[in-house]
Protein backbone atom coordinates (compact mmCIF):
# COMPACT_ATOMS: atom_id res chain seq x y z
CA UNK A 1 0.00 0.00 0.00
CA UNK A 2 1.88 2.66 -1.01
CA UNK A 3 1.20 6.48 0.24
CA UNK A 4 2.18 9.63 -0.96
CA UNK A 5 3.68 13.17 -0.47
CA UNK A 6 0.59 14.01 1.86
CA UNK A 7 1.55 11.11 4.48
CA UNK A 8 5.45 11.55 3.91
CA UNK A 9 7.11 14.74 3.23
CA UNK A 10 10.38 14.86 1.30
CA UNK A 11 11.92 16.09 4.82
CA UNK A 12 11.39 12.82 6.22
CA UNK A 13 13.06 10.90 3.44
CA UNK A 14 16.44 13.61 3.54
CA UNK A 15 16.21 13.04 7.56
CA UNK A 16 15.90 9.49 7.37
CA UNK A 17 12.95 8.86 9.39
CA UNK A 18 12.20 5.88 7.44
CA UNK A 19 12.92 2.45 8.00
CA UNK A 20 14.33 0.31 5.51
CA UNK A 21 13.31 -3.53 4.71
CA UNK A 22 14.84 -5.87 2.42
CA UNK A 23 13.78 -9.59 1.66
CA UNK A 24 15.55 -12.46 0.21
CA UNK A 25 12.70 -14.07 -1.66
CA UNK A 26 12.48 -17.62 -3.53
CA UNK A 27 11.57 -15.61 -6.57
CA UNK A 28 12.19 -12.05 -5.77
CA UNK A 29 14.77 -9.50 -3.90
CA UNK A 30 11.75 -6.89 -2.59
CA UNK A 31 13.27 -3.67 -0.65
CA UNK A 32 10.42 -1.75 1.21
CA UNK A 33 10.68 2.08 2.91
CA UNK A 34 8.44 2.64 5.56
CA UNK A 35 7.41 5.98 6.61
CA UNK A 36 6.83 7.08 10.25
CA UNK A 37 3.37 5.66 10.23
CA UNK A 38 4.69 2.28 9.03
CA UNK A 39 3.40 2.83 5.92
CA UNK A 40 4.70 1.73 2.54
CA UNK A 41 6.61 4.67 0.38
CA UNK A 42 8.85 3.19 -2.12
CA UNK A 43 9.62 -0.22 -3.05
CA UNK A 44 12.32 -1.57 -5.36
CA UNK A 45 12.54 -5.47 -6.39
CA UNK A 46 14.65 -7.79 -8.17
CA UNK A 47 13.78 -10.83 -10.09
CA UNK A 48 15.77 -14.24 -9.62
CA UNK A 49 15.43 -17.93 -9.28
CA UNK A 50 17.03 -20.94 -7.87
CA UNK A 51 19.01 -23.31 -9.48
CA UNK A 52 19.11 -27.30 -9.54
CA UNK A 53 22.63 -27.77 -9.85
CA UNK A 54 24.08 -31.25 -9.41
CA UNK A 55 20.65 -32.49 -8.35
CA UNK A 56 20.69 -29.36 -5.41
CA UNK A 57 18.71 -26.38 -5.38
CA UNK A 58 20.94 -23.61 -4.97
CA UNK A 59 21.72 -19.81 -5.56
CA UNK A 60 25.21 -18.65 -5.45
CA UNK A 61 26.65 -15.85 -3.35
CA UNK A 62 27.03 -13.85 -6.56
CA UNK A 63 23.45 -13.84 -7.48
CA UNK A 64 22.64 -12.95 -3.66
CA UNK A 65 25.11 -9.66 -3.92
CA UNK A 66 23.69 -8.81 -7.95
CA UNK A 67 20.28 -9.05 -6.46
CA UNK A 68 20.54 -7.02 -3.58
CA UNK A 69 22.35 -4.36 -5.09
CA UNK A 70 19.70 -4.39 -7.79
CA UNK A 71 17.12 -4.23 -5.15
CA UNK A 72 18.09 -1.63 -3.76
CA UNK A 73 18.86 0.20 -7.26
CA UNK A 74 15.20 0.05 -7.56
CA UNK A 75 13.83 1.38 -4.53
CA UNK A 76 16.39 4.35 -5.04
CA UNK A 77 14.65 5.26 -7.77
CA UNK A 78 11.52 4.85 -6.62
CA UNK A 79 12.57 7.15 -4.49
CA UNK A 80 14.00 10.03 -6.49
CA UNK A 81 11.31 9.90 -8.87
CA UNK A 82 8.40 10.05 -5.72
CA UNK A 83 9.99 12.73 -4.07
CA UNK A 84 12.69 13.91 -6.40
CA UNK A 85 15.81 13.53 -3.63
CA UNK A 86 18.68 10.61 -3.37
CA UNK A 87 18.04 8.08 -1.09
CA UNK A 88 21.18 8.88 1.47
CA UNK A 89 20.14 7.05 4.97
CA UNK A 90 17.63 5.71 6.69
CA UNK A 91 16.71 5.49 10.66
CA UNK A 92 16.85 1.91 10.52
CA UNK A 93 17.34 -1.43 8.20
CA UNK A 94 16.65 -4.72 8.72
CA UNK A 95 17.07 -8.32 6.43
CA UNK A 96 15.16 -11.10 5.85
CA UNK A 97 14.92 -14.04 3.71
CA UNK A 98 13.94 -17.72 3.37
CA UNK A 99 14.52 -19.75 6.34
CA UNK A 100 16.46 -22.78 6.90
CA UNK A 101 19.05 -24.38 4.38
CA UNK A 102 22.59 -24.55 4.54
CA UNK A 103 25.46 -22.07 4.41
CA UNK A 104 29.05 -23.01 5.57
CA UNK A 105 31.90 -21.04 5.65
CA UNK A 106 35.80 -21.30 6.91
CA UNK A 107 37.99 -19.40 8.91
CA UNK A 108 38.13 -17.00 5.68
CA UNK A 109 34.52 -16.54 5.66
CA UNK A 110 34.74 -18.66 2.44
CA UNK A 111 31.76 -20.87 1.14
CA UNK A 112 32.78 -24.63 1.30
CA UNK A 113 29.96 -26.10 -0.70
CA UNK A 114 27.04 -24.27 -2.85
CA UNK A 115 24.13 -22.87 -0.45
CA UNK A 116 21.43 -25.60 0.19
CA UNK A 117 18.55 -24.15 0.03
CA UNK A 118 15.07 -25.10 2.31
CA UNK A 119 14.03 -26.71 -0.64
CA UNK A 120 16.11 -29.74 -0.88
CA UNK A 121 14.58 -32.75 0.68
CA UNK A 122 18.17 -34.65 1.00
CA UNK A 123 18.49 -35.00 4.37
CA UNK A 124 16.16 -38.23 5.39
CA UNK A 125 18.77 -39.66 7.74
CA UNK A 126 19.94 -37.26 9.75
CA UNK A 127 16.48 -35.69 10.08
CA UNK A 128 15.08 -38.87 11.30
CA UNK A 129 19.03 -39.93 13.87
CA UNK A 130 18.50 -36.31 15.29
CA UNK A 131 14.50 -36.06 15.59
CA UNK A 132 14.94 -39.49 17.48
CA UNK A 133 18.12 -38.44 19.52
CA UNK A 134 16.46 -35.19 20.82
CA UNK A 135 13.26 -36.20 21.19
CA UNK A 136 11.86 -32.88 19.10
CA UNK A 137 10.76 -33.23 15.02
CA UNK A 138 14.25 -31.52 13.25
CA UNK A 139 12.70 -31.50 9.71
CA UNK A 140 14.54 -32.38 6.70
CA UNK A 141 15.43 -28.70 5.62
CA UNK A 142 16.80 -27.28 9.36
CA UNK A 143 20.53 -26.68 9.03
CA UNK A 144 21.49 -28.94 11.57
CA UNK A 145 20.03 -31.75 9.37
CA UNK A 146 22.06 -30.61 6.48
CA UNK A 147 24.88 -30.46 8.47
CA UNK A 148 24.69 -33.85 10.37
CA UNK A 149 23.79 -35.26 7.05
CA UNK A 150 27.14 -33.82 5.57
CA UNK A 151 28.75 -35.41 8.16
CA UNK A 152 27.24 -39.33 7.80
CA UNK A 153 28.00 -38.41 4.15
CA UNK A 154 31.92 -37.99 4.78
CA UNK A 155 31.59 -34.55 3.32
CA UNK A 156 35.14 -33.24 2.99
CA UNK A 157 34.37 -30.10 3.96
CA UNK A 158 32.91 -30.41 6.99
CA UNK A 159 36.60 -30.61 8.63
CA UNK A 160 36.69 -26.86 7.58
CA UNK A 161 33.60 -25.36 8.79
CA UNK A 162 34.07 -22.64 11.44
CA UNK A 163 30.77 -20.98 10.98
CA UNK A 164 27.36 -22.06 10.07
CA UNK A 165 24.20 -19.57 8.85
CA UNK A 166 21.23 -18.58 7.13
CA UNK A 167 20.64 -16.75 3.77
CA UNK A 168 19.70 -13.53 6.32
CA UNK A 169 22.17 -14.32 8.63
CA UNK A 170 24.74 -14.25 5.41
CA UNK A 171 23.80 -10.98 4.04
CA UNK A 172 23.39 -9.67 7.66
CA UNK A 173 27.13 -10.64 8.10
CA UNK A 174 28.28 -8.77 4.60
CA UNK A 175 26.14 -5.53 6.07
CA UNK A 176 27.55 -5.75 9.78
CA UNK A 177 30.10 -7.70 10.09
CA UNK A 178 28.38 -9.86 12.82
CA UNK A 179 27.29 -13.13 13.03
CA UNK A 180 24.18 -13.26 14.74
CA UNK A 181 20.73 -14.08 14.16
CA UNK A 182 17.00 -13.27 15.24
CA UNK A 183 15.45 -16.00 17.05
CA UNK A 184 13.05 -16.79 14.99
CA UNK A 185 15.47 -17.36 11.88
CA UNK A 186 17.36 -19.27 14.67
CA UNK A 187 14.71 -21.58 15.51
CA UNK A 188 15.01 -23.43 11.74
CA UNK A 189 18.45 -24.07 12.50
CA UNK A 190 18.53 -25.45 16.00
CA UNK A 191 15.74 -26.16 18.48
CA UNK A 192 15.12 -23.23 20.84
CA UNK A 193 14.89 -23.25 24.94
CA UNK A 194 12.21 -20.53 25.24
CA UNK A 195 13.33 -20.38 28.70
CA UNK A 196 16.55 -19.16 27.65
CA UNK A 197 15.47 -17.73 24.54
CA UNK A 198 18.51 -19.73 23.10
CA UNK A 199 19.74 -23.12 21.48
CA UNK A 200 19.01 -25.72 24.29
CA UNK A 201 21.98 -26.76 25.70
CA UNK A 202 20.36 -30.24 26.12
CA UNK A 203 20.02 -30.92 22.29
CA UNK A 204 23.31 -29.25 21.84
CA UNK A 205 25.27 -31.66 23.87
CA UNK A 206 23.46 -34.62 22.34
CA UNK A 207 24.18 -33.52 18.69
CA UNK A 208 27.76 -32.43 19.65
CA UNK A 209 28.22 -36.07 21.18
CA UNK A 210 26.70 -37.41 17.88
CA UNK A 211 28.63 -35.88 15.69
CA UNK A 212 31.85 -36.56 18.00
CA UNK A 213 30.71 -40.15 16.97
CA UNK A 214 31.27 -39.57 13.35
CA UNK A 215 34.52 -37.86 13.68
CA UNK A 216 33.36 -33.94 14.14
CA UNK A 217 34.56 -32.91 16.94
CA UNK A 218 33.51 -29.23 16.50
CA UNK A 219 31.04 -27.90 19.17
CA UNK A 220 28.16 -26.86 17.39
CA UNK A 221 26.89 -24.04 19.62
CA UNK A 222 30.60 -22.43 18.59
CA UNK A 223 29.67 -22.58 14.74
CA UNK A 224 26.10 -21.31 14.77
CA UNK A 225 25.13 -17.68 15.13
CA UNK A 226 24.58 -15.53 18.41
CA UNK A 227 20.66 -15.46 18.77
CA UNK A 228 19.05 -11.95 19.60
CA UNK A 229 15.36 -11.04 20.03
CA UNK A 230 13.10 -9.07 18.27
CA UNK A 231 13.73 -5.30 19.38
CA UNK A 232 17.54 -6.04 20.16
CA UNK A 233 20.58 -4.26 18.47
CA UNK A 234 22.04 -6.28 16.15
CA UNK A 235 24.92 -3.85 14.71
CA UNK A 236 25.50 -1.24 12.20
CA UNK A 237 25.85 -0.83 8.23
CA UNK A 238 29.11 -1.06 7.86
CA UNK A 239 31.29 1.08 4.58
CA UNK A 240 31.54 -2.68 3.16
CA UNK A 241 28.29 -2.76 3.88
CA UNK A 242 26.76 0.08 2.34
CA UNK A 243 29.13 -0.56 -0.80
CA UNK A 244 27.88 -3.79 -1.01
CA UNK A 245 23.87 -2.49 -1.05
CA UNK A 246 24.46 0.80 -3.01
CA UNK A 247 28.18 0.61 -5.19
CA UNK A 248 27.20 4.08 -6.13
CA UNK A 249 28.16 5.01 -2.61
CA UNK A 250 25.09 7.55 -2.04
CA UNK A 251 24.06 5.33 1.20
CA UNK A 252 26.04 6.02 3.82
CA UNK A 253 26.86 3.69 6.39
CA UNK A 254 26.32 3.98 10.25
CA UNK A 255 22.26 3.05 9.80
CA UNK A 256 21.55 0.49 13.13
CA UNK A 257 20.21 -2.97 11.87
CA UNK A 258 17.36 -4.87 13.87
CA UNK A 259 18.45 -8.85 13.62
CA UNK A 260 17.75 -10.99 10.52
CA UNK A 261 14.88 -12.72 10.40
CA UNK A 262 13.56 -15.17 8.61
CA UNK A 263 10.12 -15.22 5.98
CA UNK A 264 8.32 -17.18 8.56
CA UNK A 265 8.74 -14.04 11.42
CA UNK A 266 8.19 -11.76 9.20
CA UNK A 267 5.29 -13.13 7.98
CA UNK A 268 3.79 -13.30 11.50
CA UNK A 269 4.63 -9.44 11.49
CA UNK A 270 2.90 -8.47 8.35
CA UNK A 271 -0.12 -10.31 9.58
CA UNK A 272 -0.23 -8.74 13.57
CA UNK A 273 -0.29 -13.15 14.40
CA UNK A 274 2.86 -12.78 16.86
CA UNK A 275 0.67 -13.23 20.23
CA UNK A 276 -0.66 -16.56 21.55
CA UNK A 277 -3.91 -17.69 19.70
CA UNK A 278 -3.15 -15.95 16.95
CA UNK A 279 -1.76 -17.73 12.89
CA UNK A 280 -1.13 -16.91 9.94
CA UNK A 281 -0.59 -18.35 6.62
CA UNK A 282 2.04 -17.21 4.25
CA UNK A 283 1.46 -18.54 0.29
CA UNK A 284 4.13 -17.89 -1.96
CA UNK A 285 6.89 -20.24 -3.50
CA UNK A 286 6.00 -22.64 0.09
CA UNK A 287 3.18 -22.32 1.81
CA UNK A 288 3.10 -22.76 5.61
CA UNK A 289 0.88 -21.65 8.60
CA UNK A 290 2.14 -20.50 11.85
CA UNK A 291 0.09 -20.85 14.99
CA UNK A 292 1.62 -19.24 18.61
CA UNK A 293 1.31 -21.54 20.96
CA UNK A 294 -0.16 -21.53 24.67
CA UNK A 295 1.33 -24.66 25.72
CA UNK A 296 3.89 -27.54 24.43
CA UNK A 297 2.51 -29.80 21.54
CA UNK A 298 1.70 -33.25 23.48
CA UNK A 299 3.49 -35.16 20.91
CA UNK A 300 6.75 -34.96 18.18
CA UNK A 301 4.42 -34.67 15.03
CA UNK A 302 6.92 -35.63 11.87
CA UNK A 303 4.41 -32.93 10.05
CA UNK A 304 4.83 -30.22 12.44
CA UNK A 305 7.45 -27.70 13.25
CA UNK A 306 8.23 -26.28 16.42
CA UNK A 307 10.22 -22.63 15.41
CA UNK A 308 9.47 -19.53 17.25
CA UNK A 309 7.72 -15.71 16.58
CA UNK A 310 11.23 -13.21 16.37
CA UNK A 311 10.14 -12.37 20.02
CA UNK A 312 10.73 -16.02 20.87
CA UNK A 313 7.62 -17.53 21.82
CA UNK A 314 6.87 -21.28 20.82
CA UNK A 315 5.20 -21.78 17.44
CA UNK A 316 3.83 -24.71 15.56
CA UNK A 317 4.94 -24.40 11.98
CA UNK A 318 3.19 -26.56 9.23
CA UNK A 319 5.64 -25.58 6.58
CA UNK A 320 4.58 -27.83 2.81
CA UNK A 321 7.96 -26.85 0.27
CA UNK A 322 5.23 -26.43 -2.69
CA UNK A 323 2.84 -23.47 -3.27
CA UNK A 324 1.74 -21.19 -5.84
CA UNK A 325 4.06 -21.71 -8.59
CA UNK A 326 2.58 -24.26 -10.51
CA UNK A 327 -0.41 -22.06 -10.35
CA UNK A 328 1.55 -19.39 -11.62
CA UNK A 329 2.93 -21.70 -14.21
CA UNK A 330 -0.17 -22.25 -15.72
CA UNK A 331 -1.06 -18.90 -15.70
CA UNK A 332 1.59 -18.39 -17.68
CA UNK A 333 0.37 -20.18 -20.09
CA UNK A 334 -2.93 -19.24 -20.16
CA UNK A 335 -1.03 -15.73 -20.76
CA UNK A 336 0.79 -16.75 -23.64
CA UNK A 337 -2.97 -18.54 -25.07
CA UNK A 338 -4.04 -14.79 -24.68
CA UNK A 339 -1.61 -13.19 -26.87
CA UNK A 340 -1.10 -15.65 -28.99
CA UNK A 341 -4.87 -14.83 -30.06
CA UNK A 342 -4.14 -11.32 -29.75
CA UNK A 343 -5.87 -10.17 -26.51
CA UNK A 344 -2.21 -9.91 -24.06
CA UNK A 345 -3.92 -8.76 -21.15
CA UNK A 346 -1.09 -8.81 -18.77
CA UNK A 347 -0.36 -11.48 -15.88
CA UNK A 348 -2.44 -9.69 -13.33
CA UNK A 349 -5.51 -10.38 -15.16
CA UNK A 350 -4.61 -13.77 -16.44
CA UNK A 351 -4.48 -14.21 -12.66
CA UNK A 352 -7.74 -12.44 -11.45
CA UNK A 353 -9.58 -14.30 -14.54
CA UNK A 354 -8.74 -17.80 -13.43
CA UNK A 355 -8.82 -17.41 -9.59
CA UNK A 356 -12.50 -15.51 -10.60
CA UNK A 357 -13.21 -19.18 -12.67
CA UNK A 358 -12.21 -20.82 -8.96
CA UNK A 359 -15.23 -19.82 -7.10
CA UNK A 360 -17.61 -21.47 -10.15
CA UNK A 361 -16.40 -24.52 -10.24
CA UNK A 362 -18.13 -27.64 -8.38
CA UNK A 363 -16.82 -28.01 -4.68
CA UNK A 364 -15.27 -31.25 -5.39
CA UNK A 365 -13.24 -29.60 -8.79
CA UNK A 366 -15.69 -32.18 -11.13
CA UNK A 367 -13.44 -34.94 -10.58
CA UNK A 368 -10.26 -33.55 -11.64
CA UNK A 369 -7.19 -33.85 -9.56
CA UNK A 370 -4.06 -31.39 -9.60
CA UNK A 371 -0.68 -31.72 -7.45
CA UNK A 372 1.31 -28.66 -7.33
CA UNK A 373 4.38 -31.07 -6.44
CA UNK A 374 7.71 -29.48 -7.99
CA UNK A 375 9.83 -30.84 -4.97
CA UNK A 376 9.33 -33.06 -2.16
CA UNK A 377 6.82 -32.86 0.65
CA UNK A 378 7.65 -34.24 3.95
CA UNK A 379 3.77 -34.40 5.05
CA UNK A 380 3.20 -36.30 1.95
CA UNK A 381 6.34 -38.62 2.11
CA UNK A 382 7.86 -37.45 -0.98
CA UNK A 383 11.36 -36.86 -1.32
CA UNK A 384 10.65 -35.40 -4.78
CA UNK A 385 7.72 -33.94 -6.68
CA UNK A 386 5.84 -34.24 -9.79
CA UNK A 387 3.86 -31.83 -10.85
CA UNK A 388 0.63 -33.91 -12.38
CA UNK A 389 -3.22 -32.97 -13.90
CA UNK A 390 -5.66 -36.03 -13.58
CA UNK A 391 -9.32 -36.58 -14.49
CA UNK A 392 -10.87 -39.94 -15.07
CA UNK A 393 -13.29 -40.48 -18.31
CA UNK A 394 -16.33 -39.10 -16.01
CA UNK A 395 -14.58 -35.63 -14.48
CA UNK A 396 -15.83 -32.85 -15.61
CA UNK A 397 -12.90 -31.32 -17.35
CA UNK A 398 -14.03 -27.12 -17.96
CA UNK A 399 -12.18 -24.09 -16.68
CA UNK A 400 -13.79 -23.52 -13.81
CA UNK A 401 -13.27 -27.04 -12.32
CA UNK A 402 -8.94 -26.95 -13.89
CA UNK A 403 -8.79 -23.64 -11.53
CA UNK A 404 -10.46 -24.67 -8.72
CA UNK A 405 -7.98 -27.78 -8.67
CA UNK A 406 -5.38 -25.73 -9.18
CA UNK A 407 -6.13 -23.40 -6.29
CA UNK A 408 -6.90 -26.35 -3.86
CA UNK A 409 -3.06 -28.00 -4.56
CA UNK A 410 -1.61 -25.00 -3.12
CA UNK A 411 -3.70 -25.60 0.38
CA UNK A 412 -3.94 -29.33 -0.10
CA UNK A 413 -0.55 -30.26 2.06
CA UNK A 414 -1.60 -27.27 4.52
CA UNK A 415 -5.10 -28.48 5.23
CA UNK A 416 -3.36 -32.39 5.93
CA UNK A 417 -1.29 -30.66 8.33
CA UNK A 418 -3.65 -28.32 9.32
CA UNK A 419 -5.54 -31.89 10.92
CA UNK A 420 -2.50 -32.69 13.62
CA UNK A 421 -2.88 -29.35 14.99
CA UNK A 422 -6.64 -29.75 15.86
CA UNK A 423 -6.03 -33.04 16.74
CA UNK A 424 -3.97 -31.35 19.18
CA UNK A 425 -6.46 -29.46 20.37
CA UNK A 426 -4.31 -25.90 19.34
CA UNK A 427 -6.52 -22.77 20.52
CA UNK A 428 -7.00 -20.25 17.50
CA UNK A 429 -8.55 -16.76 17.78
CA UNK A 430 -7.96 -15.64 13.91
CA UNK A 431 -5.71 -16.81 11.18
CA UNK A 432 -4.55 -14.50 9.16
CA UNK A 433 -3.24 -15.00 5.18
CA UNK A 434 -1.03 -13.11 3.13
CA UNK A 435 0.91 -12.81 -0.29
CA UNK A 436 0.37 -12.38 -3.32
CA UNK A 437 -2.17 -15.16 -4.10
CA UNK A 438 -4.86 -12.73 -1.72
CA UNK A 439 -4.71 -10.18 -3.87
CA UNK A 440 -7.70 -11.23 -5.64
CA UNK A 441 -10.11 -10.18 -3.47
CA UNK A 442 -11.89 -13.07 -1.78
CA UNK A 443 -10.91 -16.02 -3.89
CA UNK A 444 -8.12 -17.69 -2.19
CA UNK A 445 -9.77 -16.52 1.17
CA UNK A 446 -12.69 -18.41 0.68
CA UNK A 447 -11.27 -21.58 -0.45
CA UNK A 448 -8.21 -21.42 2.49
CA UNK A 449 -10.88 -20.90 4.72
CA UNK A 450 -12.50 -24.86 3.26
CA UNK A 451 -8.76 -26.22 3.72
CA UNK A 452 -9.02 -25.26 7.00
CA UNK A 453 -12.33 -25.06 8.19
CA UNK A 454 -11.89 -21.96 9.90
CA UNK A 455 -12.37 -18.09 9.42
CA UNK A 456 -9.82 -16.37 7.53
CA UNK A 457 -9.10 -12.75 7.86
CA UNK A 458 -7.03 -10.65 5.06
CA UNK A 459 -5.90 -7.53 6.15
CA UNK A 460 -5.07 -4.06 4.27
CA UNK A 461 -1.74 -4.28 5.03
CA UNK A 462 -1.38 -8.52 3.84
CA UNK A 463 0.09 -7.71 0.09
CA UNK A 464 3.00 -6.14 1.94
CA UNK A 465 4.52 -9.01 2.19
CA UNK A 466 7.85 -9.59 4.31
CA UNK A 467 10.04 -6.92 3.26
CA UNK A 468 7.22 -4.64 4.80
CA UNK A 469 7.21 -6.87 7.96
CA UNK A 470 11.19 -6.49 8.87
CA UNK A 471 10.81 -2.78 7.67
CA UNK A 472 8.82 -2.90 10.78
CA UNK A 473 10.76 -4.96 12.59
CA UNK A 474 13.48 -2.48 12.56
CA UNK A 475 11.06 0.27 13.17
CA UNK A 476 9.99 -1.71 16.52
CA UNK A 477 13.72 -1.86 17.06
CA UNK A 478 14.81 1.81 16.52
CA UNK A 479 11.52 2.25 18.78
CA UNK A 480 12.97 0.10 21.98
CA UNK A 481 16.57 1.90 21.26
CA UNK A 482 14.54 5.23 22.42
CA UNK A 483 12.78 3.48 25.32
CA UNK A 484 9.50 2.06 24.01
CA UNK A 485 8.06 -0.29 27.02
CA UNK A 486 6.02 -2.52 25.25
CA UNK A 487 6.12 -5.79 23.60
CA UNK A 488 6.31 -6.32 20.28
CA UNK A 489 2.88 -7.87 19.96
CA UNK A 490 1.44 -4.93 22.36
CA UNK A 491 3.39 -2.31 20.05
CA UNK A 492 2.09 -4.12 16.45
CA UNK A 493 -1.79 -4.22 18.28
CA UNK A 494 -1.59 -0.34 19.33
CA UNK A 495 0.64 0.93 16.82
CA UNK A 496 0.91 -0.57 13.53
CA UNK A 497 -2.36 -2.04 12.99
CA UNK A 498 -4.68 -0.01 15.20
CA UNK A 499 -6.24 1.13 12.39
CA UNK A 500 -6.08 -1.99 9.60
CA UNK A 501 -9.11 -2.86 7.75
CA UNK A 502 -9.47 -6.77 7.94
CA UNK A 503 -11.90 -8.39 5.64
CA UNK A 504 -12.80 -12.19 7.33
CA UNK A 505 -14.04 -15.39 5.02
CA UNK A 506 -15.98 -17.92 6.96
CA UNK A 507 -15.80 -21.78 6.00
CA UNK A 508 -18.71 -21.92 3.72
CA UNK A 509 -20.21 -25.81 4.45
CA UNK A 510 -20.42 -26.39 0.28
CA UNK A 511 -16.39 -25.84 0.18
CA UNK A 512 -15.75 -27.63 3.17
CA UNK A 513 -17.67 -30.92 1.61
CA UNK A 514 -16.41 -30.76 -1.34
CA UNK A 515 -12.43 -30.08 -0.74
CA UNK A 516 -12.95 -33.04 1.99
CA UNK A 517 -14.15 -35.53 -0.71
CA UNK A 518 -11.12 -33.85 -2.92
CA UNK A 519 -9.07 -34.53 -0.14
CA UNK A 520 -9.80 -38.41 -0.40
CA UNK A 521 -8.58 -38.67 -4.03
CA UNK A 522 -5.81 -36.59 -3.13
CA UNK A 523 -4.28 -38.96 -0.26
CA UNK A 524 -5.61 -42.17 -2.41
CA UNK A 525 -3.79 -40.95 -5.04
CA UNK A 526 -0.63 -39.86 -3.90
CA UNK A 527 1.19 -43.71 -5.19
CA UNK A 528 0.63 -41.79 -8.64
CA UNK A 529 3.37 -39.64 -7.59
CA UNK A 530 6.05 -42.15 -7.07
CA UNK A 531 5.31 -44.15 -9.64
CA UNK A 532 5.95 -40.69 -11.69
CA UNK A 533 8.94 -39.95 -9.91
CA UNK A 534 10.49 -43.61 -10.10
CA UNK A 535 9.59 -43.15 -14.29
CA UNK A 536 10.89 -39.94 -14.79
CA UNK A 537 14.17 -37.83 -14.05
Amino acid sequence: MLVNNETLTRDDVVAGRTTLGIELGSTNIKACLVGPDQTTVAVGSHTWENQFVDRVWTYSLDAVHEGLAAAFAALAADVRQRYGVPLTTVGALGVSAMMHGYLAFDAEERLLVPFRTWRNTSTGPAAAALTEALGFNVPLRWSASHLYQAILDGEEHVGQIASLTTLAGYVHRRLTGRHVLGVGDASGMFPIDPATGTYDAGMLATFDSLAAGHGFPAPLGDLLPAVLPAGAPAGMLTAEGAALLDPTGTLAAGIALCPPEGDAGTGMVATNAVAPRTGNVSAGTSIFAMVVLERPLARVHEEIDVVTTPSGDPVAMVHCNNGSSELGAWAGVFGEFAAAIGSDVGQDAVFAALLGAALQGEPDGGGLLAYNYLSGETITGLDEGRPLVLRTPGSRLTLANFARTQVYSVFGTLALGMRTLADEDVAIDSLLAHGGLFRTEGVAQRLLAAAVDAPVAVASTAGEGGAWGIAVLAAYAAAVAGGEPRTLAAWLDEVVFAGAATVVAQPEPADVAGLRTYLETYEAGLPIQHAAITATH
